[in-house]
């Protein structure tokens, strides 16, 4: 799931600790390592990668981006739900057996949650593939059919959407799969947790290590932290040992 790097549209709440123009420089090394983390899961597992790309027109930018072998997947709706059900629908349209969508903004997500949500839908038997995001979220949905249902009622951008999902499964009598769980790049306190994850403040005590290397993103660290009071607006105010918490589950 992939949006176009335009200054002042992505990463917007990351602005500031960063300047527009950085979040969408950060946004387009997410773009570049997840991109690449799937090829590398290809090479392991049979998959297609595909980008559903918004917005219309900007198809130049991500012909520059994506690694040969990526298609694109036109964008219907700007809404996250409805970009999700879309996407999902589409390609199932196009007859591939099963679907797995992935945010943009998990440039560390380990290859090997990839390669566990292909075993998965490998599997004999209907079910949804989920991975919980430290936020509420989730990172990726992967399925074998496709169910309109776990894109509805869904309260999109919120801490409930992981357990509104879990819900929509139940009622519709599928199987779940969780995956560990990982976290987006979406804000000051995640931004700090990535630097302390590969950047230039890495620290042992960080609880998400060994996810995937993602060059680009950890060459955009290093440069931030080069600059001109790099190092602080990659800590943010939590100080060089603090770590955010997830917050806390409902039901």
């Amino acid at each position: 799931m992939a949006k176009a790097s335009v200054a002042g549209t992505v990463k917007t709440r990351l602005v500031p600790p960063l300047t527009s123009e950085e979040a969408a420089e950060l946004n387009t090394c997410c773009l570049r390592d997840v991109a690449a983390n799937i090829l590398d899961a290809a090479k392991q597992a049979p998959i297609q990668g595909f980008a559903a790309y918004y917005p219309l027109g900007s198809e130049p930018f991500f012909d520059d981006l994506l690694p040969a072998g990526f298609k694109l997947l036109p964008p219907k709706e700007p809404t996250i739900g409805r970009s999700l059900f879309h996407a999902a629908r589409d390609l199932f349209d196009a007859d591939y057996g099963s679907v797995c969508l992935v945010n943009a903004d998990s440039p560390t997500l380990p290859t090997e949650f990839l390669l566990e949500t292909v075993l998965r839908l490998q599997e004999s038997g209907d079910r949804v593939v989920l991975g919980p995001a430290a936020d509420g979220g989730y990172y990726l949905i992967g399925l074998k059919q496709f169910h309109r249902r776990l894109f509805e009622e869904i309260d999109w951008s919120t801490e409930r959407v992981f357990r509104q999902t879990l819900a929509r499964a139940g009622e519709i009598g599928i199987a779940v799969a969780a995956l560990p769980e990982w976290y987006d790049v979406d804000d000051e306190a995640t931004l700090a947790m990535l630097a302390r994850e590969i950047g230039p403040c890495r620290s042992a005590a960080s609880p998400y290590l060994n996810g995937y290397r993602a060059p680009s993103t950890t060459a955009f660290l290093e440069k931030l932290a080069a600059g001109n009071g790099g190092i602080e607006r990659l800590l943010g105010r939590g100080g060089p040992l603090s770590f955010p918490s997830p917050p806390a589950r409902e039901g």
